[in-house]
């Protein structure tokens, strides 16, 4: 990881680190502004959120997690993860997710 400098850390429910990289977190602020004010909901999908597995990539996940934090435009927030030598978030963004 020369010359990335890495701003956050966390640990999911299974036990895996994932790291939140500035360029990616610029990525995800520039790309998804929702989300610009909101990276304690980011880190908190990554620690709490539910996964699902890739099913082409078996080494890329997809954390989601409810929140009211984006309301009334979006109630999930999604993070996309890497697993490779050193866990890290490529990507993240909020969506609206209809639930009876």
């Amino acid at each position: 990881m020369e010359g990335v400098i890495l701003l956050w850390k966390a640990t999911d429910r299974w036990g895996n680190t994932i790291e939140l990289t500035e360029e990616r977190w610029n990525h995800i602020a520039f790309w998804h502004p929702d989300l610009e004010n909101h990276l304690e909901e980011i880190l908190l999908t990554l620690k709490y959120g539910r996964r699902k597995q890739d099913p082409f990539e078996p080494g890329k996940y997809k954390y989601y997690r409810k929140t009211n934090a984006l309301l009334p435009q979006y109630n999930y927030i999604v993070a996309i993860v890497k697993f490779v030598q050193n866990n890290f978030v490529i990507t993240a963004y909020p969506i609206f997710k209809y639930s009876k």
